[in-house]
């Protein structure tokens, strides 16, 4: 009996294991036999594999053939394992040099005339080799370039099996075949590749202004007014208000996009990112799922960015609900009945909705054809929990023609803005240093109140709280606003105007003055 191994990688989430592949020859009936908990894309990869080999001119064995995918407790999930269980049993049938497998840790899926396809989570994949000990790595061409965005890894990328024959046993790579140059397939809602200029959307400066604070502290925001009066534009134009991510931050986002199947030619992800799911969306699409190994859903992509909900109201509520905990931990954990997946969800939300389902409630000279129960049942759609956990509300109102000439004239771009918000940044960054917390959005209320300078005017928020306005979640987040407007200010004090600004931010309310607060 012959025998080989070869090196692959599972993803519970984004934690990676080693999964040993290994072939063995023996006596008996043809017939390959694959153990180790594959689910059924796995399953199906004899077939696969048997096609491959035969199509490049190679010979698959013809006795008994037992693949093992160790460890065995392990489920094993996807059509990654491809390329290592062909290098396995051709390692085994001396083939190839089985030597050459052992430092080598491959990803791939193999088409049935041998081309090596693209494959989902090659970053966290490497990640998990090179912190295992591996520092060689054959994947698909065109991922390579994923793949090398791990320092120390040596990568080579295949287009064909006939190229792995080659490689492993130090011969000349043949040419790559034609058929190979497929583009790798991204699902729908990538994030936005350049920004939208903040001076498109005329006038709502006072709107204008609270994404600014938003942008600046990463505060949750509830955008509330009729239709056409710019709630969407602002929310897309959040993102290009935000920093660049950290080496650090952009890996974790980059390993989250790879996993979810967007290509990194154009190497990490440096901008926060920006979903915008459709109100269709079901839960799984939005918090992660799937039958046996759970996938990354749309708060996940938005990870370090925006998660941007338009017609909040016609979402299910479902949906809405299951916004609560990662709201708060930063993370979503999705339990299945083998694994558990954990991936990290520290999104910015921002919910936008129309007062009405006609969207004229509470418009100035319009006519609403909806009775006050149906305006009432459409606002309660938005839970009172997920209200409680939005730091900013901003209601918008219809622009009137001398305010839109004189906005015309006051109209900044992103550019300007975006210099704003980084410096409040910096000035956070310097408060929290050594504190684990990047932002005020993420600041405990704990520390806010022991560790932090406490703003004059308490009594304000006192009085709230004692008149039922206000519940004590909402106090700490009235705390982090009021930072945050004392970082775009360049205080080192929070006073009661920003205190008085920050409570109107967080009730919905008008606030005389906002620019002062400043």
């Amino acid at each position: 009996m012959s025998m080989a191994c070869a090196w692959s990688v599972a993803l519970v989430g984004l934690d990676g294991r080693m999964v040993e592949v290994e072939a063995a020859i023996g006596g008996g009936l043809p017939r390959t036999v694959l153990v180790g908990l594959p689910d059924t894309s796995l399953y199906e990869a004899r077939d696969r594999c048997k096609a491959a080999v035969a199509n490049s001119e190679q010979a698959w064995p013809s006795q008994l053939l037992t693949i093992n995918l160790s460890p065995a407790t392990l489920p094993k999930a996807g059509s990654h394992y491809d390329l290592a269980i062909v290098a396995a049993v051709l390692g085994a049938a001396e083939v190839v040099r089985a030597g050459e497998l052992r430092r080598t840790v491959l990803m791939g899926e193999l088409g049935l005339d041998g081309r090596v396809r693209p494959v989902r989570g090659i970053l966290p994949a490497m990640v998990a080799a090179f912190q295992a000990g591996f520092t060689r790595a054959i994947v698909p061409i065109s991922q390579s370039r994923e793949a090398a965005l791990v320092d120390g890894m040596e990568v080579f990328g295949i287009a064909s099996l006939a190229q792995l024959v080659a490689l492993l046993n130090g011969e000349p790579m043949p040419p790559r075949p034609k058929s190979s140059e497929d583009p790798v397939a991204e699902p729908a809602g990538r994030p936005m590749a350049k920004p939208k200029d903040l001076q498109d959307v005329v006038g709502q400066l006072e709107a204008k202004w609270a994404i600014e604070v938003a942008a600046a502290g990463r505060h949750h925001m509830f955008l509330h007014g009729p239709p056409g009066v710019g709630k969407t534009m602002l929310a897309e134009r959040l993102p290009g208000l935000l920093p660049d991510l950290e080496l650090a931050e952009a890996l974790e986002v980059s390993a989250v996009h790879s996993l979810a199947g967007f290509g990194l030619d154009d190497g990490l992800v440096v901008r926060p990112p920006y979903a915008d799911p459709h109100h269709s969306a079901s839960v799984p699409s939005v918090v992660g799922g799937g039958a046996r190994m759970a996938k990354p859903g749309a708060i996940s992509c938005a990870h370090r960015g925006v998660l941007f909900l338009d017609e909040a109201p016609e979402f299910s509520a479902k949906v809405l609900d299951a916004l609560r905990t990662p709201l708060e931990s930063g993370v979503i954990t999705l339990g299945r009945s083998e694994v558990q997946a954990r991936y990290p969800a520290q999104f910015q939300l921002v919910l936008a909705a129309n007062p009405c389902p006609c969207g004229l409630a509470s418009t100035p000279g319009a006519e609403c054809r909806c009775t006050p129960m149906t305006v009432r049942r459409y606002a309660e759609k938005i839970s009172g929990p997920i209200r409680d956990r939005i730091d900013i509300q901003q209601n918008f109102i219809p622009m009137r023609k001398a305010f839109l000439h004189a906005a015309l004239e006051q109209a900044e771009s992103t550019a300007v803005v975006a210099e704003r918000v980084l410096a409040a940044r910096d000035r956070q960054s310097a408060r929290l240093r050594g504190t684990g917390w990047l932002t005020n959005g993420e600041v405990p209320g704990t520390y806010l109140r022991t560790h932090l300078p406490l703003p004059d005017g308490l009594s304000l928020v006192e009085e709230a709280v004692s008149r039922g306005k206000l519940s004590p979640r909402g106090v700490d987040k009235v705390l982090r606003v009021t930072w945050s407007l004392t970082d775009l200010a360049g205080l080192d004090r929070p006073g009661k105007e920003q205190l008085r600004v920050a409570l109107a931010m967080r009730r919905g309310e008008p606030a005389d003055g906002l620019r002062s607060a400043s």
